[in-house]
């Protein structure tokens, strides 16, 4: 399914905090939504899910408005990792991932030997198995994201949105997080990420869409976005860049003054 928003504008306190963005994600695409601190791009994502008021644009899933769709509709196409890994519920791990599969589900019969496996892939992928009779309430902000994580990709649904899922993540499971997005891509789902890792982005998505103060300036592949005077106007750093195993790397290595 493609995934595109058209226009999408929110405004707070006569603001615009997403000014007249569009995008679109394609199926088998891994797209990254990157900029500064207050670009707008978590709005975006929130707008785009229906979860924050739009004041304008509209979101259409393969060319049918998004908002059209009933509830458990939309739960069943879209998938969501929030910024957010806070869970009030007092519910073990694995309970936490079946909620994954509620869309899924219909009357009183509860959850099927599909439901079951489902979350079972779901907590293999993020390897949180000897995670699944733990209260959410005691797990760790990593191990909680993991879980979270497990949650969206028990929806398994045809178009994935997440928001910094890399955040409170150690090196290993940054990297398997974002090899487990990439999987999602190859394997012919659309998947937008707003990231802040520049070096992850850099390695792994097709293309990224830069935001700065509300607006999209910029989309297509990584080596054009991320290019030396782009990174200067809007992130004000300079990077090192090099080449391993056949793919492109970048770091931010240092601060620039204000122009």
């Amino acid at each position: 399914m493609k995934l595109e928003s058209r226009h999408i504008t929110v405004e707070l306190g006569g603001w615009k905090i997403v000014d007249d963005v569009s995008l679109q994600v394609a199926p088998g695409e891994l797209v990254g939504l990157i900029g500064p601190n207050g670009a707008g791009k978590s709005t975006l994502m929130r707008a785009m899910l229906g979860l924050r008021e739009r004041a304008g644009g509209e979101v259409l899933l393969d060319g049918r408005d998004l908002f059209s769709m009933t509830g458990p509709e939309r739960a069943r196409a879209v998938s969501f990792l929030p910024q957010d890994r806070r869970v009030e519920w007092r519910l073990r791990a694995r309970d936490v991932v079946m909620l994954g599969r509620y869309p899924h589900q219909s009357g009183l019969g509860g959850a099927t030997a599909k439901d079951h496996a489902a979350v079972d892939r779901a907590l293999e992928q993020v390897e949180a198995t000897y995670l699944v009779d733990r209260p959410v309430q005691v797990l760790s902000g990593g191990e909680r994201t993991r879980v979270l994580l497990a949650r969206a990709l028990a929806v398994e649904a045809p178009v994935m949105m997440a928001d910094e899922p890399t955040t409170a993540l150690d090196p290993l499971h940054q990297l398997q997080v974002m090899e487990i997005l990439r999987g999602l891509a190859d394997a012919g789902r659309g998947v937008l990420v707003v990231l802040h890792d520049l070096s992850l982005a850099a390695r792994f998505m097709d293309r990224l869409v830069l935001m700065n103060m509300g607006r999209a300036i910029c989309d297509g592949a990584p080596v054009d976005v991320l290019s030396d005077e782009r990174l200067a106007e809007v992130y004000r750093v300079r990077a090192l860049r090099g080449e391993a195993d056949g793919r492109t790397w970048l770091l931010p290595w240092e601060s620039l003054p204000r122009a």
